[in-house]
């Protein structure tokens, strides 16, 4: 099984971001998604954002990863 993450994007230079989550700050490839800015939510699998999400659902997918994550 797969999992991706949303991440909001806080910083680009060329084919690389920084995203965020939940306060931790990592560097991602943009290079499937060249088209993502800064200020975007994108759904981050090893090491690469795959896709451009709104903020809502980036909410309620990582509102969903915490209660997944308080039962284990």
């Amino acid at each position: 099984m797969c999992l991706a993450v949303p991440a909001k994007i806080i910083d680009k230079k060329d084919q690389l971001a920084v995203v965020e989550l939940s306060g931790v700050q990592r560097e991602v490839s943009l290079m499937l998604l060249p088209e993502a800015e800064v200020g975007d939510f994108v759904l981050i699998h090893a090491g690469f954002a795959m896709q451009i999400i709104d903020q809502e659902e980036a909410e309620k997918t990582n509102e969903l990863l915490k209660e997944m994550n308080s039962l284990a």
